[in-house]
């Protein structure tokens, strides 16, 4: 699960970058119950996304040329610097170098040698989500990746983080599972999966991470997706010990799954 008590290498906040900030507001207002609370920014059109007051998520405007509409996820680092050299060290790319977000923290965005685009953050005042692991909020992280076992090394140096392994029914795969390091099993805050590159159409068969927000009612969230214009790439399927999930995109194109969590 995925906790609001940040440790290093675990989920602390996460954004989606629209070419249409406004339409981005009308559907997941509607799909998940989202308020939205701009923010003043030099950079544009910024600002965050509440549930019952309370931050879920930050929205932006997309301005990079040819970049696909897409959730950015960011991990808690003590150190944005340390981080970005230790990325360079591994094998992956610099996208954004670390900047000063005024007193509220410090970030840094990358690529991993697969292709795969993440962020750190770095907390000041602002230490990332306030409300995740539950109905219409973040609960989960997950990528899908050409190489399972390159990005278990590369996330691994980076973060510490501990993966273990479990088939997927019939011939569907390895799901690896990833907890920070250290802690107990009940931490473990997403998954990753190696898939062939030409499966991974949105990204030209590059890796790519998504969130899994939570839902009452998977079926009733999915209806709610195609009402607004968004996609249902997969399901809703019960997915034995887990839910039932749907594999969605907004109607710019970002990935998410929706997950009604088995009860117990």
């Amino acid at each position: 699960m995925i906790t609001t008590d940040f440790v290093p290498g675990s989920p602390c906040w996460l954004d989606l970058g629209s070419p249409d900030v406004p339409a981005a507001v009308d559907f997941y207002g509607s799909v998940f119950g989202w308020a939205f609370e701009p923010m003043d920014s030099d950079e544009g059109e910024y600002g965050a996304f509440k549930l019952d007051g309370k931050t879920v998520a930050g929205l932006g405007k997309l301005t990079e040329e040819g970049a696909r509409s897409a959730w950015m996820i960011y991990f808690h680092t003590p150190d944005a610097d340390a981080t970005t050299e230790a990325v360079r060290r591994e094998g992956g790319a610099v996208r954004v170098a670390p900047m000063d977000a005024g007193g509220e923290g410090r970030m840094a965005q990358y690529t991993d040698p697969q292709g795969g685009q993440f962020a750190v953050w770095q907390p000041g005042s602002h230490k990332g989500v306030e409300v995740v692991d539950g109905v219409g909020s973040l609960g989960w992280i997950e990528l899908y990746t050409p190489d399972a076992a390159a990005a278990k090394a590369f996330y691994g140096n980076l973060f510490g983080w501990e993966t273990q392994d479990m088939p997927l029914p019939g011939d569907g795969g390895t799901y690896s599972l990833i907890t920070p390091p250290g802690l107990p099993q009940e931490r473990m805050h997403g998954g990753l999966m190696q898939l062939p590159a030409e499966a991974l159409t949105a990204t030209g068969g590059r890796a790519y991470w998504h969130p899994v927000f939570g839902s009452a009612d998977c079926d009733a969230t999915v209806a709610k997706v195609r009402e607004k214009g968004g996609t249902v790439q997969m399901g809703p399927d019960d997915a034995p010990d887990v839910g039932r999930l749907a594999v969605c995109a907004d109607p710019a194109g970002a990935d998410f799954v929706v997950l009604t969590p088995v009860e117990g």
